[in-house]
């Protein structure tokens, strides 16, 4: 009889492990408190006017599926008609499962493929810190904004520039959370992401080569990632800033 059981379980199991080709992807989704209605997949518009639709598909007895191929991991959104917000994941080949909370878009889940595993728990880990600071940031705000407008409309840079280290430093565990991330998860998308907006940031701009570096090879063919390296080539061919010359001796 157990041999039975166990011959069923594996049965079961290899019938429920869908075979999809390379770069297709199948998102199976639940909607909570919706039994009909419209689900749009959208992509962001590449003239940067906001998310467009590529698919369009209904939700029968609180359930939708779509399914397509593409050609590289990028971020996408899901839509659903009449609802509020919109919930941003990593659009890449494999299954995708999503768990639609219409009352409260953000809290949303979406799982199923490595990147979309450690999409959720990143969002997860800044969310508990934007919680914890918000109260320090929100009163940091009130006080301080009377002054950073004063000192904005008198050129004041030295009390602009206080204000701004105080603040950065309320929000440092997020900062260094996001920025620490890509050192530890070489295979995440969501590092090629955040090393993507470090290119230009001189206070990381240090350490993109070596990031870019460590990343998997399959991170390094897309397009924030062919990005990054076009970043680091151009860095390389700047040419140095002049040095001044020195001054004769005396003078």
């Amino acid at each position: 009889m157990k041999k039975i059981l166990l011959l069923a379980a594996i049965a079961t199991a290899l019938y429920s492990c869908k075979k999809l080709g390379e770069g297709e992807y199948e998102i199976t989704g639940t909607v909570k408190g919706m039994k009909t209605g419209l689900v749009y997949l959208e992509k962001q518009n590449p003239m940067g006017m906001g998310p467009q639709a590529i698919d369009t598909v209904k939700i029968v007895d609180g359930k939708f599926e779509i399914k397509g191929k593409t050609n590289e991991p990028e971020i996408h959104f899901l839509q659903v008609d009449k609802v509020n917000g919109k919930i941003p994941f990593i659009l890449e080949g494999g299954e995708i499962q999503v768990t639609v909370d219409k009352d409260s878009i953000f809290k949303s889940k979406i799982g199923g493929t490595y990147s979309n595993d450690e999409f959720s728990k990143f969002n997860d880990e800044t969310y508990k810190m934007q919680k914890k600071i918000q109260k320090p940031a929100m009163e940091f705000q009130m006080k301080n904004m009377p002054l950073m407008q004063e000192a904005q409309k008198n050129n004041d840079t030295v009390t602009m520039n206080r204000i701004r280290k105080e603040y950065e430093a309320i929000q440092k565990p997020i900062t260094d959370y996001t920025f620490g991330y890509p050192k530890t998860h070489p295979k995440s998308f969501i590092s090629v992401l955040i090393v993507q907006m470090m290119v230009n940031n001189p206070k990381y701009s240090k350490d993109v080569e070596s990031l870019y570096n460590s990343f998997d090879e399959s991170l390094k063919k897309t397009k924030p990632g062919k990005s990054i390296k076009e970043g680091i080539d151009a860095a390389k061919k700047k040419p140095a800033a002049p040095v001044a010359p020195m001054a004769p001796a005396g003078k």
